[in-house]
């Protein structure tokens, strides 16, 4: 997903840009590029490390470029830690983490022909190659999975990670020994190293039937997700389980190359027993790989798997040791994606829905259409504002698309002048009548019910369930929405007695005595729950699991919590916790002032004991200190150090100022290496810290 387009559409970007907006300062651009960073780690961190991306492939795109254009039009506000120079996420699973031998890098992207065009001159201009001298590339469909790389010893598979954040990736190995499209040998003919690199992926058809048998638990949104989500398994036999496939597209660290081009390298690996993409070619001109990039688009749907566009790379291996990389990237590599998939239809219904905090949500009920080989018959329209905008009403002729091949939504309305009367978004709740309100400076428009409405019970009971809240297995969608019709569950307390109702389930389809007990267990086994995760799982709004945590350790108990919000002043003591504003504090105030909400919360109380909070937090020589890490670390991943700092009771930070106490640099710091000399502050490398570390632990 990272993207870097060419200078040349850097400059048009920023020439856009700077025409928009034609007050852009250089004060003004720093604060956006700091937004845009925090912004582009977040989706980072939910594409690659957990597999639950928020935003489409062309809004994350979007902001990439932003970033890219701001960056070529103002140079010295370039950070190394810029989205720009990145790569994926630094993984958190409870898995172990290895480190690449060499790293697994991402490509540019080319949205258009000229930037493949492009691509070609620059390869040309960088090689000192006249206009006319041939350019032999390969020309590959780009899968949609998750990046592995395979290291090979004595022709022997001996490990596996996945990509992480290029430096530092997740052990796999155990996982990827389950994948029968991976041979365990290669043959002794294979160099003494040999780390072969690719995708690993789901087919269409597999993916459906692994939610079709996962029906009434948590299904994956997407064949890309279902793969990562089988792949980064603690127990490898349920990886086994899943029907995983693998393609190679390169390689990593080897002892020997046994070829001189990308593509002979490819027909080697290919004859270890290792897949290789039948539709890897060899071209030697650019209309050669527009034409197979042109029939790859055309027959993408009919594909066995999901693939975004079609990979470029310079066949000489000589030419690309010349090339070389950029930050992030090789510059003998460029990725040409697909544009987003669109179709016309027309617009049957606007239903609303509502969600776990009241929110009424607009979903266009469509006539149905296929796009990019998926019928698509609801799009959403977000929220009255939206529907205003595009003008919509019922029977409309609609242009749609599925953006980032996942998510349908309208992009136009292709009617707005015919007469139609408008749309009129309810003023009541559809589900209970309740008064539907729009609060101050916000475009949602909410059911006030709360909890006596039922749309808001059920889906408060599917949060309270998920996997980032009580976690209780078994208690999926399907299963809470039958539930809940049988009338056995109207608050969360009510999961927690029901082992009434077991001779009635033990008589419906799908359940017998194991799956029973299996979920009655794992009911148990949240009785006693966690503090963070049981704030959480309440469903207040604007409270995340971050602010959970935040709560809990300042207040020590949930108890304690739902005590200081019925105070007086509660207002000013919440808003005094580090982390918690004044929306958060009349969140939870409102919460807690609510006569249904008390009393669902000493209900529930009557069942769950909410463990206090425990510090992990061990006195030492930075307990108090604010620590700012930066640069490359070689050894851990930038979360996993800040991780140690609040281990050890220090604070971390994002930039380098007079409250900073400590730098922790690896190579390639830059700015707030400076800027921590400029202010005299104490700069220390990775090995110094391990030995702070280190110290605590004896």
């Amino acid at each position: 997903m990272e993207n870097q387009r060419s200078n040349i559409n850097d400059r048009v970007a920023t020439a856009a840009l700077l025409s928009h907006k034609r007050c852009v300062t250089e004060a003004e651009a720093a604060n956006r590029l700091m937004r845009l960073a925090k912004e582009i780690a977040r989706h980072n961190k939910l594409y690659h490390d957990r597999d639950a991306p928020e935003v489409s492939d062309a809004d994350y795109d979007a902001l990439v470029r932003e970033n890219a254009a701001l960056e070529a039009a103002f140079p010295a506000l370039v950070r190394v830690d810029s989205p720009s120079r990145l790569v994926g996420a630094a993984p958190s699973s409870p898995l172990a983490k290895l480190v690449h031998a060499r790293a697994m890098l991402s490509l540019d992207n080319a949205f258009a022909e000229e930037e493949v065009a492009e691509f070609v001159a620059r390869v040309r201009r960088f090689l000192n190659l006249s206009d006319e001298a041939p350019v032999a590339l390969t020309a590959e469909p780009k899968i949609d999975g998750l990046s592995c790389s395979l290291r090979y010893e004595n022709g022997l598979l001996v490990q596996a990670a996945t990509r992480g954040d290029g430096a530092v990736g997740e052990d796999v190995t155990a996982n990827v020994r389950t994948i029968s499209d991976i041979p365990a040998s290669i043959g002794k003919s294979a160099p003494d190293i040999f780390e072969i690199r690719g995708e690993v992926y789901m087919a269409k058809d597999d993916f459906a039937a692994l939610n079709a048998r996962l029906a009434g638990q948590r299904v994956f949104a997407n064949p890309r997700n279902a793969a990562a989500g089988s792949l980064r398994q603690k127990d490898a036999s349920v990886t086994a389980c899943r029907p995983l496939r693998f393609f190679a597209h390169g390689w990593g660290e080897v002892s020997a190359v046994p070829g001189i081009t990308q593509h002979e390298v490819m027909k080697v690996i290919q004859s270890w027993g290792v897949p290789v993409s039948d539709q890897l070619i060899y071209a030697n001109s650019l209309p050669a790989i527009l034409l197979h990039y042109r029939r790859i688009e055309e027959t993408r749907a009919d594909l066995p798997f999901d693939i975004d566009g079609v990979v470029y790379k310079v066949d000489r291996l000589d030419w690309q040791t010349r090339l070389g990389f950029v930050a992030k990237a090789p510059r003998w590599a460029i990725a040409h994606k697909f544009p987003a998939e669109r179709a016309q239809t027309t617009l049957l219904a606007i239903d609303i829905q509502v969600g776990r905090t009241g929110k009424l949500t607009p979903v266009a009920r469509l006539e149905p259409v296929t796009v990019g080989g998926v019928v698509v018959t609801n799009a959403t329209l977000h929220n009255a504002d939206e529907i205003a905008r595009l003008g919509v009403r019922v029977g409309d002729r609609l242009s749609i698309q599925r953006a980032g091949d996942v998510i349908p939504q309208v992009l136009e309305n292709l009617t707005p002048d015919a007469p139609r009367p408008a749309f009129v978004f309810p003023s009541v709740c559809p589900e209970c009548q309740s008064d539907a309100v729009r609060e101050e400076n916000e475009v949602d428009i909410r059911c006030t019910g709360g909890l006596i409405c039922p749309a808001q019970r059920i889906e408060r009971l599917k949060h309270f369930v998920s996997r980032g809240a009580l976690d209780i297995e078994g208690l999926g969608v399907k299963t809470i929405a039958e539930f809940f019709g049988l009338g056995w569950l109207h608050s969360p307390t009510d999961i927690f007695r029901l082992k009434a109702h077991r001779d009635e389930l033990l008589t419906r389809e799908g359940w017998k005595e194991r799956s029973v007990d299996q979920l009655f267990a794992s009911i148990e086994a949240r009785r006693v729950a966690d503090p963070a995760r049981f704030l959480f799982a309440l469903g207040i709004r604007h409270v995340g699991s971050v602010t959970a945590r935040d709560l809990v350790r300042a207040f020590g108990t949930v108890e304690h919590v739902a005590a200081v919000a019925q105070h007086d002043d509660a207002l000013v003591e919440l808003s005094s916790v580090e982390g918690i504003g004044p929306v958060v504090a009349r969140a939870l105030v409102d919460f807690f002032n609510e006569a249904h909400n008390r009393e669902m919360w000493s209900d529930l109380l009557s069942e769950v004991s909410p463990s206090a909070y425990v510090s992990n937090v061990k006195r030492s020589a930075v307990t108090g200190k604010t620590i700012v890490f930066t640069g490359t670390l070689d050894t851990m991943s930038r979360d996993e150090a800040k991780a140690q700092a609040e281990t050890l009771g220090a604070k971390t930070a994002g930039s380098v100022s007079a409250r900073t106490d400590l730098v922790v640099a690896g190579p390639g710091a830059g700015s707030k290496l400076k800027k921590a000399a400029e202010l005299g502050i104490e700069v220390i490398d990775e090995f110094a810290w391990a030995a702070i570390v280190a110290g605590v632990s004896r």
